[in-house]
């Protein structure tokens, strides 16, 4: 029987439960338990899919075609485990299935309520498929006090109850704030916060305490006194040179210790962190630095490049480099007066990320044109390899007028609306004007590459999967003639129809896909495109 831990925050939002639940998962894991992490998000979109990035960060897709919160992203990242569709759960998808199963009839005529229907649908999806588990992670999402949250600390009231003692264990991750004119910290926040969770059914074991300063042993012994945990279930949780320094550092606070403790369990020996050592050692001491500019049109926040941001990063682990990243808006490049060389010319590569819409798209194409001319190394992905085809069929394949559908009614659709392909549950149909939520093409798809292309000596393969999220393909009535301008498509679906891959043997490196390899990396098994797209860059900060 799995054993949960059920992880809430307090005080303010954006304290790092994500990165901490993701962070213990891998403590846990060091040990030789088999963990997964689920996320609860209390809003009421069915799933994060037509959210705004600048409202809640990047969409993370996983396997099966599940558009989730990006902590899953970091789940991922550091755990290994591959995240799934039940593992990220929203308010509006529960509701979305009561109201569905009360329309049917399924309730027989009861008064449908908060408790115990949407309880009992929470913990159903808590609990199915950990059969095989050792420790579920329950990441709740905002902040205890939020209303939205209510039915999903209630549920864990009850879960807690039906599973019995030693069977669970609360994390809350909460603020000790610095108040610089005192010159001290300040606990009663925790408190207040403890307090407000306690009365809500939902006793803490183990306090994680985000703190600018170190947390004084008379601070702990205080907080663990007034909030009812033993003092060595404080855990101190300050700022990390960087997010891969975080599992070892709350190794060393104690946090794995402790949750082992409140569960019954004798920690025994230390827990193997080498991989996460070796990390931070190429993280802490790089044998050099490149400079990649990634032109996109969501660059006010990075979160929404997430997963970009961290697989560039482990892009620079394999090839023990810093990389600095620099993000522009392509805005910047369509105004009359832009000076595109200022910007990009000391670069050592380019990165044009997925994208929906028209803002930006010419200032893209400005920057493949420009990656393309100079010999820049070039990477676009989704978006950018559209952009890519565009830019090298109106540049070099003689059609001037070349676009996307997506941007309006084009005579040259080198880039239109996908609305027939296969996947493996068999023939997918969309229509123009359908639904936007979930009906993109979603999911891990595989592709076929040429034996004799670049992206096959990446690869070091020619049967590859990869995870998509777009409605848009490259139209391959335009292959024949973009590839006589010098692009190859050297990936495609098995099928033969839907380009996968495209690239510029001519080049030092260009390649586009329309997937979304970033999704996939690890900072201890790098993806291949990224490693390679790296180590382009490298060659190219020794020729400027």
């Amino acid at each position: 029987m799995a054993r949960f831990i059920f992880i809430t925050g307090g005080v303010v939002s954006s304290l790092g439960k994500g990165l901490m639940a993701a962070s213990l998962a891998a403590l846990l894991q060091a040990r030789g338990y088999r963990v997964r992490i689920r996320k609860f998000d209390p809003y009421l979109n069915v799933d994060p899919g037509t959210m705004s990035p600048y409202q809640h960060g990047e969409v993370y897709v996983t396997d099966d075609g599940a558009e989730t919160d990006l902590d899953l992203g970091h789940y991922e990242r550091f755990t290994g485990v591959a995240s799934r569709q039940s593992d990220n759960i929203t308010s509006g998808r529960i509701y979305q299935q009561i109201i569905t199963r009360e329309r049917r009839g399924d309730y027989l005529g009861a008064t449908v309520q908060v408790i115990p229907h949407v309880t009992d649908a929470i913990k159903e999806f808590a609990q199915a498929e950990t059969d095989d588990l050792d420790f579920v992670l329950c990441e709740i999402g905002g902040t205890v006090g939020d209303i939205e949250s209510l039915p999903f600390i209630e549920a864990i009231r009850q879960l807690r109850n039906d599973l019995g003692r030693g069977n669970s264990v609360s994390i809350h991750v909460t603020l000790v704030p610095y108040i610089a004119a005192a010159g001290e910290l300040k606990t009663k926040p925790t408190q207040h916060s403890v307090r407000e969770l306690a009365a809500l059914g939902v006793q803490p074991d183990v306090l994680v305490c985000r703190c600018e300063q170190p947390l004084p042993e008379s601070d702990r012994a205080k907080i663990a006194l007034f909030c009812n945990v033993p003092k060595e279930a404080v855990i101190p949780a300050l700022d990390a040179k960087s997010i891969y320094a975080v599992p070892v550092q709350y190794h060393e606070e104690g946090l794995d210790n402790a949750v082992l403790n409140a569960f019954g369990i004798m920690p025994g020996s230390a827990p193997d962190l080498s991989r996460w050592t070796d990390i931070m050692d190429r993280v802490t001491n790089p044998e050099g630095e490149v400079t990649v500019g990634v032109v996109g049109k969501y660059v006010g926040l990075q979160d929404a490049y997430k997963s970009l941001g961290e697989a560039l990063v482990h892009g620079g682990i394999a090839n023990k480099v810093k990389v600095n990243v620099e993000w522009i808006d392509a805005e910047l490049f369509e105004a009359d007066d832009a000076d595109i060389t200022a910007r990009l010319e000391p670069l050592h590569a380019i990165l044009v990320p997925g994208a929906f819409g028209s803002r930006g798209a010419e200032g893209k194409i400005a920057s493949v044109r420009f990656a393309r001319e100079r010999e820049i190394p070039y990477f676009g992905i989704c978006f950018g390899m559209q952009m890519a085809c565009v830019e090298g069929a109106r540049d070099l394949a003689g059609i001037p007028d070349a676009s996307s559908t997506e941007f309006g009614a084009t005579d040259e659709p080198v880039v239109g609306m996908i609305t027939e392909w296969m996947s493996a549950a068999g023939i997918e149909k969309r229509e123009h004007g359908g639904d936007l939520g979930g009906t993109m093409r979603l999911g891990a798809y595989p592709a076929k590459l040429d034996g004799n292309s670049v992206v096959s000596s990446i690869y070091e393969e020619t049967d590859i999967s990869e995870r998509h999220r777009h409605r848009y393909e490259v139209n391959t009535a335009y292959r024949e003639r973009l590839e006589k301008g010098g692009l190859v498509f050297s990936g495609m679906s098995p099928d033969g129809t839907l380009p996968e891959i495209v690239e510029r043997p001519d080049h030092p490196w260009f390649v586009g896909v329309q997937f979304h390899p970033e999704l996939k990396s690890k900072p201890f098994d790098p993806h291949p495109l990224f490693k390679s797209f790296i180590a382009a860059a490298v060659k190219q900060s020794r020729l400027v």
